[in-house]
């Protein structure tokens, strides 16, 4: 029975009607949209970072951002003392991990848009309040992990915190060596159209890399405002080797190695002013670079092919944001934002050491891109809020290289949110919206395909950005003091849809990403917190996630109707938590449930299927400073395995040439951390 069919089947449990809140959660209050979780409602679980109270947060799944164009737009769903980081290199999940606990006060989630908080295009919004007593804090933290085959990761994290008057300087330093767990040892088996065994292969690959990352940041009370510049620095060296050996006796293994490299520089200015009583100036500015460097060797009896592509990348980013707020119930929000980005790629492909022309080799692809916005919000009674905003955003994108091109975008943006709370148990919240996504610029250059088989994909510099007009629903329900259930139901009607498709050149045809017109997309989404005190087991916590998709779009090759690439029809996953104070230890159990994932080219046919992954852990905490946590990764050796049908030319007119499975299991590991905290 998968993850999902159990979620459903604990939400058909729960109770219709609020009941009153246990002692722990007394101290919770609402008003005016904001709820407010208290940092001694969390104590029964023994969390140790944000993340992990983000975790326990009824009503709340973590949106870490990204899809969506524009820097507002791709926000995550998470505030740090009312405002957004300043970062796109530093992840919203890693900057949670570095913030401890202990030295947050309060959480508050926000639903809807008429409490005065920046929404940043959410329903649903939480801030972490930190405390600001001046002391100098830092954290060490040193863990391990021991695999299966005898492979050690290992990481050591660094950070600290000072506030010096009224300047909060804040630093920290990660080094780490990761193991690849999609990586392992199993069974690769070819078979011919007719389904009979071509080859069979002992398989064995192995991946991994290191992790080297600095962060910092000072803020600081200046011009009558706060002022905030941070900056980081990460390089993420990654090394895969594949060894496929014949079983049928002697014969040419077939191996693969594959590196990158990506190395980024960023840096933002974040400024807030007041305007007085009633209004508000924000203001963003970041630089990031990036390198991103990629080989791929493969050789086989007959077959030995390169392919190498170095590409370098910028995005300048400035948005100004004015805020007024003339009554406590209405606010209004207008600004501009102006965005440059650029892309060099350089990329060689060999077979046999003939070299072939692949498109959009090499290239250069610059984006100008402005934006203007407003965004109102306004609650006429205290059970009912809206929000309603417009976005309009031109661009320019040129390519220039093997492929020359230059074209302008026009793109409008409305969005109305209305949020319904007839009761304190009780929400409905609809979103209606026009998004436009945004564009990957890896798409735009060659990239590197399955050699040995396979071909190189081709680049597209003729991408358009993806739209859809959004309508969602979600009903809330609060119970049990700390339970949730939230049902979400979600329909997309999409144009332009990003998949791929094939470009026909004098040296062959090539896959590639392309806009291959209209769809859909629909998703009902269930998510629950159930504390399982009136179940018998005190201090407990059980949190999950269901997501169900179905997508429609015409396949560019067949023209029948297909699901859209990429998108994984179910996604799962469950937790358990459980706290003992009295013995300063937590435990429990993460469970991310199997799922498929399948891609359709003009001549092949992948798909991945995860099987389901089992974490239990217990942390224990001998004092307030000091943690010590043990994860068994992998619990249940979750296999995975790799399919791809690969036809004789495109899917409509030839015939299956022969099937690919790969069949891994990456076994076990145990995962040991020490975390010290001082201050």
């Amino acid at each position: 029975m998968s993850l999902g069919i159990i979620l459903a089947a604990a939400v058909t449990a729960v109770p219709t009607a609020a009941s009153p809140p246990p002692a722990e959660s007394a101290s919770v209050a609402t008003t005016s949209g904001v709820t407010v979780y208290p940092v001694a409602f969390f104590t029964p679980y023994q969390p140790t970072t944000a993340l992990d109270m983000l975790g326990r947060l009824p009503g709340f799944t973590l949106d870490t951002g990204g899809g969506v164009r524009g820097f507002g737009g791709a926000a995550g769903n998470v505030l740090i003392d009312g405002g957004r980081p300043t970062s796109k290199d530093d992840s919203l999940d890693e900057i949670l991990k570095r913030i401890p606990a202990s030295s947050i006060v309060r959480i508050e989630l926000v639903r809807g848009g008429a409490s005065g908080v920046d929404m940043q295009g959410k329903t649903v919004l939480a801030n972490v309040v930190r405390r600001r007593d001046g002391k100098t804090t830092g954290v060490i933290s040193v863990s391990g992990t021991r695999w299966y085959d005898g492979r050690i990761g290992r990481g050591l994290r660094a950070e600290i915190s000072k506030t010096i008057g009224k300047t909060d300087i804040e630093g920290s330093l990660l080094m780490a060596r990761f193991i690849d767990d999609g990586a392992g040892n199993g069974q690769r088996t070819e078979r011919h159209g007719d389904g009979s065994v071509r080859d069979l292969f002992d398989e064995r690959s192995t991946g991994g890399g290191f992790e080297y990352k600095a962060t910092g940041s000072v803020e600081s009370r200046v011009w009558g405002g706060k002022l905030k510049v941070n900056g980081s620095l990460s390089t993420q060296p990654y090394d895969y080797r594949q060894n496929d050996r014949p079983q049928s006796g002697p014969g040419q293994d077939r191996v693969e190695h594959y590196t990158e490299g990506r190395k980024t520089a960023e840096v933002g200015v974040h400024f807030d002013h007041a305007l007085g009583a009633k209004a508000s100036l924000k203001t963003v500015l970041l630089q990031q670079l990036a390198r991103h460097p990629v080989t791929d060797d493969y050789s086989a009896a007959d077959d030995i092919e390169h392919f190498s592509i170095a590409k370098s990348t910028g995005e300048s980013i400035v948005r100004t944001t004015v805020k007024l707020q003339p009554a406590k119930t209405f606010s209004v929000e207008t600004g501009a934002e102006g965005d440059f980005n650029w892309l060099n790629a350089h990329t060689a492909y060999t077979v046999n050491g003939a070299v072939i022309a692949v498109p959009a080799a090499n290239i250069r692809v610059t984006e100008t891109r402005g934006e203007g916005f407003v965004t109102a919000a306004w609650s006429p009674w205290t059970t009912l809020s809206v929000e309603t905003g417009l976005r309009v955003e031109a661009s320019k994108i040129t390519a220039t290289g093997d492929v020359g091109n230059s074209r302008a975008l026009i793109y409008a943006k409305p969005r109305a949110v209305v949020t319904w709370s007839p009761n304190a148990a009780n929400q409905v919240r609809v979103r209606l919206e026009r998004e436009v996504d945004q564009l990957n610029f890896d798409d735009f250059a060659s990239g590197a395909a399955a050699l040995g088989g396979g071909s190189a994909h081709a680049g597209n510099p003729n991408l358009v950005p993806a739209q859809s007009w959004v309508i969602e629903g979600a009903f809330e329900h609060r119970f049990w003091g700390s339970g949730d259930v939230t049902v979400t139901l979600r329909h997309a009607a999409q144009r332009d849809i990003i998949d791929r498709a094939p470009i026909f050149t004098a040296d062959g045809v090539f896959d590639a990403p392309a806009n291959i017109g209209a769809g859909r997309k629909d998703e009902l989404i269930v998510s629950l917190t159930l504390p399982t005190d009136k179940l018998g087991l005190a201090r407990g916590l059980i949190t999950g996630t269901s997501t169900w998709r179905r997508s429609r779009v015409v396949d560019p090759t067949t023209g029948a109707a297909r699901a859209i690439s990429g998108l994984r029809p179910v996604d799962a996953e469950l937790h358990f938590t459980q706290g003992f104070p009295q013995w300063k230890t937590s435990w429990g159990v993460d469970v991310i449930d199997q799922f498929r994932e399948t891609n359709y080219r003009f001549n092949e046919i992948d798909t991945d299927q995860i099987k389901i992954l089992v974490t239990p852990f217990v942390e224990y905490k001998p004092r307030a400073d000091l943690t010590v946590r043990l994860n068994v990764e992998n619990a249940g050796g979750r296999g995975v395995t790799h399919s791809r049908f690969i036809f004789t030319g495109p899917r409509n007119v030839a015939p299956l040439d022969f099937a690919d499975i790969r069949t891994l299991h990456s076994g076990r590991g145990l995962y040991l951390r020490l975390r010290k905290t001082f201050g």
